[in-house]
Parts: C-alpha cells; sequence; structure tokens
C-alpha cells in the first residue's frame, strides 16, 4: 500500500477531531512561548494532546504545553493550540504548517496566531502587544514549496492582505473598550534558533521590520492559501539584540509573557467576542 499523502494525513486528523469535538469551532488561536495559560479560561474544555492527533507533530520547545483544547469563551467556541512545532526543531515545513492544515480542513474559517517576539522598533519594549500588519518571511524557504495540491488552494495564492483589516480593526476595539494600549507594526521571521546578532537587526530595522521571532509566517501563508481568515498579534518579550546591552535569554521571553498574560488573554477574549 502506498504511504498517505500529505493531504490524506491532514484529512485524517481533521476527521479524527470531527469525531471528538463535532461541529468545527468559530475560531482557533495558536499561543506562542510563554503564553498557553489562555486556554485554561475556556469552559467546558476538552483537551488531547498532540501526539493523540493522528500524524500531529509534537513541540519540545520550552514553554510549549503541545495540548489542542477545544473550549467556549466569549459566546464562541475556540480551539486553542497551546504551543507549535518550530522549523529549527529539524521539522520541514509541512510539519510545521501540520496544525493549520487540519483546522482548515476541519472547516475552521479564521486563526489567530500568537508569538512571543523581540523588539527593533524603539517604541515596543518588553510587554507590548502588538498586532501584525505584514510580515517579511526571511525563514529562508516557504511551506508552498513543491507540488500543489488544489484541495488545499491555488497555486499562487495572493498575500496582499495576509493579516485581516477586518479582524485587525476587531482589536483595537477590543483594545480600546479594555483601556490597552495596541501597537501595529511589521513582523519579521527568521529561522533560528539562535538569536540574531546586532548587524541582523541593523538590517532588519533597515528594510522595515518592527519585530522579529522564528514562527507565525509560514502558518499564515497556509492558512491564506487555505482562505482562512488570519490575525497575528504578537507579545514583545524583550529587546532584540544590539538595542540594550545585554544578552538574550530564552528564560526572560517567558518571565516577560507570563507578565502580560492577564493583559493577553483579556484582549484575546474581547476579540473572539466580536468576532
Amino acid at each position: 500500500m502506498a504511504p498517505a499523502s500529505y493531504y490524506e494525513r491532514a484529512a485524517e486528523a481533521a476527521a479524527w477531531l470531527r469525531a471528538r469535538h463535532g461541529a468545527p469551532p468559530d475560531v482557533a488561536i495558536v499561543l506562542g512561548s510563554g503564553l498557553g495559560d489562555f486556554s485554561r479560561a475556556l469552559r467546558d474544555a476538552v483537551i488531547c494532546a498532540y501526539s493523540d492527533v493522528p500524524h500531529w507533530p509534537a513541540s519540545a520547545v520550552v514553554g510549549h504545553a503541545g495540548e489542542l483544547v477545544v473550549g467556549t469563551i466569549a459566546a464562541r467556541r475556540v480551539a486553542a493550540l497551546s504551543g507549535r512545532v518550530h522549523f529549527y526543531e529539524g521539522y520541514d515545513l509541512q510539519a510545521v504548517t501540520f496544525g493549520i492544515r487540519v483546522l482548515g480542513l476541519y472547516g475552521v474559517p479564521r486563526v489567530i496566531l500568537t508569538n512571543a517576539a523581540g523588539g527593533i522598533a524603539a517604541a515596543l519594549a518588553p510587554g507590548t502587544l502588538m498586532v501584525i500588519d505584514d510580515h517579511i518571511n526571511l525563514i529562508g524557504s516557504n511551506p508552498l514549496i513543491g507540488p500543489n495540491d488544489e484541495r488545499f488552494g491555488v497555486r499562487f495564492p495572493d498575500m496582499t492582505a495576509v493579516y485581516s483589516p477586518r479582524l485587525r480593526g476587531i482589536a483595537e476595539q477590543a483594545a480600546d473598550a479594555l483601556g490597552l494600549r495596541l501597537a501595529h507594526g511589521i513582523y519579521a521571521a527568521l529561522h533560528g534558533p539562535s538569536y540574531e546578532t546586532p548587524a541582523e537587526i541593523r538590517f532588519l530595522r533597515a528594510i522595515g521590520a518592527d519585530a522579529v521571532g522564528m514562527s507565525t509566517v509560514p502558518e499564515a501563508i497556509v492558512a491564506r492559501h487555505m482562505n482562512m481568515e488570519v490575525l497575528g498579534i504578537s507579545c514583545i518579550s524583550n529587546a532584540a539584540a544590539g538595542v540594550l546591552p545585554q544578552p538574550l535569554v530564552h528564560e526572560e521571553v517567558l518571565d516577560v509573557a507570563r507578565r502580560v498574560r492577564g493583559d493577553f488573554s483579556r484582549l484575546l477574549e474581547g476579540v473572539v467576542g466580536r468576532l
């Protein structure tokens, strides 16, 4: 028997979710490093480990629980992905974006992608929440490379508005109602796992990047390939290399994410409630 194709593996996982959870949720939220606590706010939650879902890759990065939680908040059904896998872990980009493929085939119409990011722009102090207006893909590859399966989407998907203007407006409304300051900016994705050098940060600043990280962009590309609506939110967890005279450590990323998790969770709930 021939091995299952990528589409067939994603379809099998989507069918597994449908059998376990019924109708697709209104929105999926991918929770970045240190931001997974939001999933605990979901009511009537059903939790499964990524390893339980057919073909779903498991994350081993500190700060990523590796759980899929389906529950309710603000009168909406939500699928919260507590953690993701990364290109730098050795996964290819098909594996990195497998969860988005599965959610799209499950019928989830929109996704909120979150991450912890380094602040390049001077105004983005640690603890700032930034809506992603656009991105720069410097990972060195693209998840759509290879034969295109039309059941996922068209060969050459448009990327003029990867991050939905409608959802960005909803995020602004939610932040205003909560009295939260919300920044906007351009997110640059590099593959890591080493943090960037000061010279690389100067380059990123010169080409228009406001924040930098090691995720999100492949997921956003695949979501748009499948015609899902996308919102991106970065938690600025540290100043990028060379901005301040101090080294970068992952523990700082997690500490800042924990410090802002209350505001972050309130913002997400406000966004979900306005969908």
